[in-house]
């Protein structure tokens, strides 16, 4: 245990000193690949986010599919946001393995979900091929299909970074147990983390959207099964901090919640209702809890420049809670 720790705070070290570290101290990577979208002609965005649901329409997934239609409907949703965990138990075994069509074409039909698709890993998806998950050939299958390990989407009133949190867990690389992670185009940890840090840092920095919103799979906050991720709240929160992120949103649990704690304004919220939830567990956490809900749903958020309105819903499509925040634009640079 003692080994470990050492081993854990000599990574911490490497990888937060890599951030400000001249290039010569750290292999370089390419930046962050990044999309660009508009907002709506009156400059609001409307989205929906779901997380941890491919398992064939079966946990009720496909009732949450139907709420999300109805309620993309209402709102007018111009994409929608995966947190991760997108294929169960394994991720996919191929380009041609079924489940993709089963777990995500055949099950999220509504004509409002027919919108571009933003998707991140899970540690589920990593046991199975990633670059299968990561490959051209599905989205030619079908072409709402957009997941990389990470990468920015560009809407003008808000910049969406999407961050690859599953190599961030450092038991899954020593104490994997029964399952294999494929860690192809990871390997080493150190770099991976380093590098991608760095690109992060600095696509934060150069943002001038009025909203900076974090996706990841894994919880930074959560008062359900996994609770916090120390990796993230060592590693990756203080690049958030350091960069007026406004919210980080994440899977992983399967709840929904929104969370915050006292040194930061950053709000964390979990949208992991997507399919198989866990009723009953909860633990307490060191942030100031807002909402929980220990069942199935998925969240919307409304932005404009100014303001910012989200809600989460259940698997009958009812409102179980909502929240809002203005925000004092910052002057154009």
């Amino acid at each position: 245990m003692a080994l470990a720790a050492l081993q854990s705070a000599a990574l911490a070290a490497i990888v937060l000193a890599s951030v400000t570290m001249a290039p010569a101290f750290v292999p370089c990577s390419a930046e962050l690949q990044r999309f660009e979208r508009s907002p709506k002609p009156d400059g609001s965005l409307s989205l929906l986010v779901i997380g941890d649901w491919g398992r064939n329409g079966l946990f009720n997934q496909s009732e949450v599919a139907f709420q999300m239609g109805r309620i993309g409907d209402e709102l007018d949703i111009d994409l929608v946001i995966s947190t991760g965990d997108n294929f169960y138990e394994y991720g996919l075994a191929g380009v041609d393995d079924k489940r993709f069509e089963e777990s995500f074409s055949n099950v999220y039909t509504a004509k409002s979900l027919q919108k571009q698709w933003y998707s991140v890993l899970g540690n589920h998806d990593y046991r199975g091929n990633v670059l299968a998950q990561l490959s051209p050939v599905l989205r030619s299958i079908d072409g709402r299909w957009l997941c990389l390990r990470s990468f920015i989407l560009n809407a003008e009133i808000v910049d969406f970074f999407f961050v690859d949190t599953t190599p961030f867990q450092e038991s899954y690389w020593t104490n994997p147990g029964k399952h294999h992670h494929d860690w192809r185009e990871v390997a080493p940890r150190g770099t991976y983390i380093s590098n991608l840090l760095k690109d992060l840092d600095a696509a934060l920095k150069e943002s001038t959207a009025p909203w900076k919103i974090v996706v990841g799979h894994h919880t930074m906050k959560s008062v359900s099964e996994h609770g916090d991720t120390p990796e993230l709240l060592t590693l990756l929160l203080p690049v958030l901090k350091s960069n007026g992120v406004d919210l980080y949103v994440n899977g992983h649990d399967h709840c929904l919640e929104h969370i915050s704690s006292n040194d930061s304004p950053i709000q964390y919220l979990t949208s992991g209702g997507g399919s198989k939830a866990w009723r009953g567990v909860s633990h307490s956490n060191s942030g100031k809890l807002h909402f929980f809900y220990d069942g199935q749903g998925f969240m919307s958020l409304q932005l404009t420049s100014s303001a910012a309105d989200l809600a989460f819903y259940d698997v009958f499509g009812r409102v179980l809670y909502k929240w809002s925040v203005a925000k004092s634009l910052r002057p154009a640079a």
